[in-house]
C-alpha cells in the first residue's frame, strides 16, 4: 500500500511544492535515524515522495484522533507517540524499526519550528537515545523553508555520523545531553551550509 500511495501522491506533491533534494546518496543502506528540523506536517510527505524506500516517522498522538486517519498514517509508517509522557510503547516500536534494519525519521525539536530564520530549537534526547541503544548512524537533514504552495524549496541531507563514543555507557541525563549536543551541532552545521549556499545564489 505504501508504494501505491507514494506513486499516487508523487506528481501532485512535487508540482505543488517544488522542492530540490540534495544529498540523497548520503542515506546509508540499512538502519539509520534521519534527524530533521520540523517546518510543517508536509515534511514527512516531501521526504516520502522524493525517496523510494519506506521510512518510519515519529508522529504526535493528536494526529491519530480519527480511526480512519490513524490507520492510514500507520500504514504509511507513522509511529504514534504521546509527547506529554514517557511513551514506552512508542519507544519499543522505534527500537523495533531499527532492529529490523529499517529507517526511522525523527524531528528532534519535538514540534514545528516557527522561526523565520529556521533557527534550530532545543534538540530533545530521543535521537541520541535511539542511536546509541540501536548503534545506528544518524543522518542530519535540513529543510530550508516552510513548504508553501508553488514556492521553490531546498532540502539538504548531510553525511551520516555516529555516537559510538557513548556506546555501552549508562544513558543518564548527562550522557544524553552531551550526545544530544553533538546532534544539535551537526544539524546546525548543515543549516549554516544550506543557508549560505542559498545566499550565494542571490
Amino acid at each position: 500500500m505504501f508504494h501505491f500511495v507514494q506513486c499516487l501522491l508523487a506528481l501532485p506533491i512535487r508540482m505543488s511544492y517544488p522542492t530540490k533534494f540534495v544529498g540523497k546518496n548520503n542515506i546509508p543502506k540499512g538502519a539509520c535515524i534521519i534527524a530533521s528540523n520540523h517546518t510543517s506536517n508536509l515534511d514527512a510527505v516531501l521526504l516520502a515522495v522524493h525517496t523510494w524506500e519506506k521510512k518510519y516517522y515519529v508522529a504526535k498522538k493528536e494526529l491519530f484522533k480519527s480511526k480512519l486517519i490513524g490507520s492510514f498514517l500507520k500504514s504509511m509508517g507513522a509511529i504514534k507517540i504521546d509527547r506529554q509522557s514517557t511513551d514506552v510503547a512508542a519507544i519499543k516500536n522505534c527500537m523495533k524499526v531499527l532492529k529490523e534494519n529499517k529507517k526511522l525519521v525523527i524531528f528532534p525539536e519535538g514540534t514545528r519550528n516557527k522561526n523565520e530564520d529556521m533557527q534550530l530549537g532545543e534538540v530533545k534526547h530521543g535521537v541520541a537515545m535511539f542511536a546509541i541503544k540501536a548503534k545506528v548512524p544518524i543522518v542530519p537533514m535540513f529543510i530550508a523553508k516552510k513548504p508553501k504552495f508553488w514556492r521553490r524549496n531546498k532540502v539538504v541531507i548531510g553525511k551520516p555520523f555516529t555516537l559510538e563514543e557513548f556506546y555501552g555507557q549508562k544513558l543518564d541525563n548527562d550522557v544524553l545531553q552531551k550526545a544530544s549536543d553533538i546532534v544539535a551541532e551537526k544539524m546546525n552545521e548543515l543549516r549554516e551550509t544550506t543557508l549560505n549556499s542559498l545566499t550565494k545564489k542571490k
